[in-house]
């Protein structure tokens, strides 16, 4: 269907919709035609005429009953008939309209309806998602279901069309987890970690049980997390590791993941669920064994630093708890007393603090600048403090409306520290 076919059908269909609305809007006015000249609107003398028999029907009871007696009955029932003569003396003439105003009418609401389709607002974006539809429609849809693996050279001329036929192809079929899968994986090809992280979370919604998309999702979340593995991305790989406990990607993930959390005995442990894995398998499976080895040496590494690091203890004062957001942000961090950039610093989310309180590592693992860690500002005998703040922007610098306490000096060989959120920047 070419872009002129699809909108002369829809402009058809709109002044049809227009001119039956137009129709039955003037239809009282082509059933006067028929009728006489001067025609009388009878209504209100039909109205009245219902009135007169309720009323004389309500005097024909009391006489019965002996409320009132024959006189008074026939006078009321005269007054009563003189009163409806006189209503039927007073019309009201209909006037019917022309066939000029008529026609004005059938031909005013098609047109008005049609320009006000136009004017209101700009229908461009509309008209460039049907031609975008006309063009790489059928591309798309290929790409989506798999039937193809690349576009062809025309179709990507213009990659706003694709990516706009896409989009729309997968919104129509929503409830298919693959092409959620496949619109994912277009979005990571352009850059668009959030936008994938959306459609792989509407991929695995609808199809739990399968695991490439649960590792691919969990995968995609841990990076965009910066190698943190949240709840969510945790979740999904522990459903996929008691479905198949041999899963080595979802192993891998989770090894990584628990070294990056300072959990180092869990990381060393899914290290070797993965190496007895592999070696276990048929092959020559060297390299593989010498990466798992290699990760081993670097999760002991940072194990050892982790060791050199400081212990902080984060407490929220229980008056400033209402104040707490679930979108704020904690920073933990160690500095200079002097002021300066942090030798060691962590952007942690609030949902790390239960119950009031949470317990963090820093370390040289967390300097913000290899040549500024904690190792040299030890060596240099720097008096160092420990700060800790709640920010509900999210960003580094304090602003008015933070919870924050005041820092806590420490020695050199200090390796615990409670640090109190107790006021709020003003």
């Amino acid at each position: 269907m070419t872009l002129f076919s699809t909108f002369g059908l829809f402009i058809a269909l709109s002044l049809f919709i227009a001119l039956l609305l137009a129709v039955i809007a003037i239809m009282p006015w082509l059933r006067a035609s028929r009728l006489r000249d001067k025609p009388v609107d009878n209504q209100l003398l039909d109205i009245n005429v219902a009135v007169f028999r309720e009323r004389l029907t309500e005097l024909q009871t009391d006489k019965d009953s002996g409320i009132i007696d024959d006189v008074h009955y026939r006078n009321q029932k005269l007054e009563l008939e003189r009163q409806l003569l006189d209503a039927q003396r007073t019309v009201t003439p209909m006037v019917a309209p022309s066939y000029k105003s008529r026609l004005i009418i059938m031909i005013w609401v098609p047109v008005l309806a049609g320009l006000a389709y136009f004017l209101i607002s700009d229908r461009t974006s509309v008209f460039d998602l049907w031609v975008a539809e006309d063009k790489v429609g059928q591309v798309a849809d290929d790409l989506l279901t798999g039937k193809i693996d690349q576009p062809p050279a025309w179709a990507i001329e213009d990659g706003t069309q694709l990516i706009s036929a896409m989009q729309t192809n997968v919104y129509r079929h929503a409830d298919d987890p693959d092409r959620w899968m496949r619109l994912s994986e277009l979005f990571l090809s352009l850059e668009a970690t959030d936008s994938a992280l959306e459609a792989l979370s509407r991929a695995y919604r609808l199809s739990p049980g399968n695991e490439e998309i649960a590792t691919t999702y969990a995968q995609i979340s841990f990076f965009a997390n910066k190698g943190q593995l949240d709840a969510n991305s945790r979740r999904v790989l522990q459903d996929v590791l008691a479905k198949n406990p041999k899963h080595e990607g979802a192993q891998m993930l989770m090894a990584m993941g628990e070294a990056r959390g300072n959990n180092f005995e869990q990381a060393q442990g899914w290290i070797k669920r993965l190496r007895t894995s592999i070696a276990a398998k048929p092959g020559d499976h060297s390299q593989a064994l010498a990466s798992l080895d290699e990760l081993s040496a670097n999760v002991r590494a940072q194990q050892q630093q982790a060791s050199e690091g400081v212990e902080v203890t984060v407490s929220i004062n229980a008056s400033l708890l209402p104040l707490v957001k679930a979108d704020d942000v904690l920073f933990v961090a160690i500095r200079d007393v002097k002021g300066g950039p942090p030798f060691a610093a962590k952007r942690l989310p609030i949902s790390v603090i239960k119950q009031g309180e949470a317990t963090i590592s820093l370390s040289d693992l967390d300097a913000m600048m290899p040549e500024r860690t904690l190792a040299s500002a030890r060596g240099d005998k720097i008096q160092l403090a420990v700060i800790a703040r709640i920010s509900h922007s999210g960003t580094a610098d304090a602003e008015s409306g933070d919870l924050t306490g005041n820092p806590v000096v420490i020695s050199a060989d200090q390796i615990q520290v409670n640090v109190a959120i107790n006021q709020q920047v003003p």
